[in-house]
C-alpha cells in the first residue's frame, strides 16, 4: 500500500522565530494555542507569529468551547488558516464557523472515532483521551483502535507523539499527518533540533513507504 508523504503540524508555538525555523525546516502547519494551556498565547501574540510564517504554511489556531463569533474575531485579527477544534463544539457550530475545520477526538473508544465521521470538518485529530482534559498531554494511545476504520475525511494522529515513535506511528497508522508539541520540548519551550528531527523522522517514513 502506497503511503503519500505525511504531513507535520507543530503545535503550541508561541515565538515568532520558532514558527518560521519549523516552517522552513518542513513543517505543513503551525498550531497557535487560544485555549487555556502553559502554551497559551495572545491574539497580538499570534497575529506576529502568523505574519512572520513564510507563504504556504498554514496557520492553525486551537480553541476549546470558544463562542463562535470571538473565534471568527480571532481568526480574522490573526489570518488564521484553520481553526482545530478540541472541546465539545457540534456539527452545526462546525458548519457555521466560516472557516477549514479540524475537529479534534479523543480516542475513548472506536464507537466515538466511527461517530466523528460525520463531522463536516475538513479533517479529524484522533488524540489521546484523558478525563478532564481536552487535549492527550503528551500520552500515547493505542493505535490499534484505528486499524480498518474507515474515514471519509483526512486523519491527522496526535497524541505523545516523538522522535522515538513517529517513524513507526506513521508506518502503522498511515495518517494524513502528524501532530506534535510536547515531543519536540526541552523543559517546556520548543527546540529547533528536536523539530529538524522528527520532521526528518516522518519525511524519511514517508519516502521509504512509497518505494520511490
Amino acid at each position: 500500500m502506497k503511503l503519500d508523504m505525511v504531513r507535520v503540524k507543530i503545535c503550541g508555538v508561541q515565538d515568532p522565530k520558532i514558527g518560521v525555523a519549523a516552517a522552513l525546516a518542513g513543517a505543513d502547519a503551525i498550531g497557535i494555542v487560544f485555549a487555556s494551556s502553559s502554551r497559551r498565547v495572545t491574539p497580538e501574540q499570534a497575529r506576529e507569529i502568523c505574519q512572520a510564517l513564510p507563504p504556504f504554511t498554514a496557520r492553525v489556531g486551537i480553541f476549546v468551547d470558544t463562542p463562535q463569533q470571538e473565534v471568527q474575531q480571532i481568526a480574522h485579527f490573526c489570518g488564521l488558516d484553520v481553526i482545530q477544534l478540541h472541546g465539545g463544539e457540534s456539527a452545526d457550530y462546525c458548519r457555521d464557523l466560516g472557516f477549514r475545520c479540524i475537529k479534534a477526538i479523543p480516542a475513548r473508544n472506536r464507537q466515538c472515532l466511527e461517530e466523528a465521521n460525520a463531522f463536516p470538518v475538513s479533517a479529524l485529530l484522533v488524540d489521546s483521551y484523558v478525563n478532564g482534559k481536552s487535549g492527550g498531554n503528551g500520552c500515547t494511545f493505542n493505535w490499534h483502535l484505528l486499524e480498518g476504520l474507515q474515514l471519509n475525511k483526512p486523519l491527522i494522529l496526535a497524541g505523545g507523539l516523538n522522535i522515538e515513535n513517529v517513524g513507526r506511528a506513521v508506518a502503522y497508522v498511515r495518517p494524513y499527518g502528524v501532530d506534535v508539541s510536547s515531543g519536540v520540548e526541552v523543559k517546556g519551550q520548543k527546540d529547533i533540533p528536536l523539530i529538524k528531527a522528527f520532521i526528518k523522522r516522518v519525511r524519511e517514513v514517508s519516502f521509504n513507504a512509497t518505494g520511490s
